[in-house]
């Protein structure tokens, strides 16, 4: 069964365009370690502080291994530093999903 993580961000709304340049950092970080991104979405209206992000997978086991890929990727390495040296999340959520098919 295919799962979709998806990571709710609390970010600090001062340092959105950060948050934007630490989410376009993992466009190509995510696919070569193992995940389907299926997108990062920034706040556009209302609530300036949430943002997302959709990744899917095989299974719970293949995330489990792009976990583990990101653990000792140089460039997701330096991406986490950057996130924690700056600040930009003051919350993550993560949530698994299975989406929903025709009968």
């Amino acid at each position: 069964m295919r799962i979709v993580c998806h990571i709710r961000y609390q970010i600090d709304p001062f340092k959105r365009a950060s948050f934007e340049a630490y989410a376009r950092k993992w466009l190509a970080v995510i696919p070569a370690c193992g995940g389907e991104l299926v997108g990062y979405f920034m706040p556009h209206e209302g609530t300036n502080d949430i943002a997302h992000a959709l990744i899917e997978f095989e299974s719970l086991a293949a995330y489990e291994t792009y976990r583990a890929k990101l653990r000792t990727d140089p460039e997701s390495l330096a991406n986490f530093a950057f996130a924690e040296k700056d600040r930009l999340i003051l919350r993550e959520q993560r949530t698994f999903l299975r989406r929903v098919e025709a009968d």
